[in-house]
């Protein structure tokens, strides 16, 4: 073993570079994309790949997570680290965190690579809108993300339902993600579009396609509650220094899929695992509500450290029922 990866006698980038060998799209999914969206995929693909991807690895840690914790220090508090260290680290790890925020996964992966000692490489799959559709999106992706927005997924970008196609090719990789790559870290949403609702703790109906992943490849799977974030970044920047509303994180403990796992393959299968998945994210966020609702209600709570643990709290989850969402995209 090297650096906590499996010595396979190749180098890291080697290894990787393996992992989406064969997963190339097929020329009927790839004629699907407009040419813009074909040239953004061929550029992130490229940068996610073998040592490519070790150099801006290298870049989200000391460049990117470092001017994001200078937006976000002030404001951070962080529940549950400890259950990062549960999983093994030879295997990739797959996190479900609900989703409100176009920052979220950029903050969770600054509490990754600050916070944690392990190698990793992160990947964020990500709705093609915006981020794979204009030069300004690919700019975005390259200069927030480092390129970890990948892969995409191109269902909901127009009203072309062909896009679908190239989506199944975005699942077929992101099976090979979870199932091989010491270090990798696939950060998904099960909402599939972000819940722009009132209440934070209310959550969407998750979209099967998280459930079909968990049956395939049974990877490590830690749930993840984030709550704080807003859209506008220069206010988000600004409150940290301005009094913003504070961002929390709670971890949860890995999630045990064996009463699903045997199972047959059926849609029924995949929505029972979703559900199950962001059963345990509510629980999450019924700690955050506990822990810090009273401040909003003009209540008192002391934090000594921006790291803390919560104890578990069964709950079953209260689903939006409103309008105020994004096309739902996988």
């Amino acid at each position: 073993m090297r650096n906590g990866l499996i010595d396979t006698g190749r180098k890291p980038a080697e290894d990787e570079a393996e992992t989406d060998a064969g997963t190339e799209p097929t020329p009927e999914e790839l004629v699907v994309l407009s040419r813009m969206e074909r040239v953004a995929f061929r550029i992130a693909q490229r940068m996610n790949r073998g040592r490519t991807k070790v150099f801006w690895t290298w870049c989200q840690k000391t460049i990117g997570a470092s001017w994001i914790h200078l937006a976000t220090y002030n404001l951070l508090r962080i529940h549950g680290l400890e259950n990062l260290e549960t999983v093994p680290h030879t295997r990739p790890l797959l996190l479900v965190a609900n989703h409100r925020s176009f920052y979220d996964m950029y903050v969770v992966s600054t509490v990754l690579f600050r916070h944690t000692r392990w190698p990793k490489r992160l990947f964020f799959p990500v709705r093609a809108r915006f981020f794979y559709d204009s030069p300004l999106g690919l700019a975005v992706n390259f200069l927030m993300g480092w390129w970890s927005m990948y892969p995409p997924f191109f269902a909901g970008v127009d009203k072309r339902a062909d896009k679908r196609i190239f989506d199944k090719y975005t699942m077929r990789l992101l099976a090979e993600l979870c199932r091989q790559g010491a270090g990798h870290v696939v950060g998904f949403h099960p909402e599939g579009k972000r819940n722009l609702g009132p209440d934070p703790y209310e959550l969407l109906r998750p979209q099967p396609g998280i459930g079909k992943l968990i049956k395939d490849i049974a990877p490590p799977v830690i749930p993840v509650f984030i709550a704080g974030l807003g859209n506008n970044l220069r206010r988000q920047v600004l409150g940290n220094w301005t009094g913003g509303e504070l961002i929390r994180i709670h971890f949860g403990p890995p999630l045990d899929f064996s009463e699903f796992l045997s199972k047959r393959d059926h849609m029924r299968t995949y929505k029972e695992i979703a559900e199950f998945v962001m059963s345990k994210i509510a629980e999450l966020g019924e700690q955050d509500r506990s822990l810090y609702a009273p401040l909003a209600q003009g209540g008192e709570r002391v934090v000594t450290d921006t790291l803390e643990t919560t104890p578990a709290v069964a709950t079953t989850p209260v689903y939006h029922k409103g309008a105020a969402s994004e096309r739902r995209t996988h």
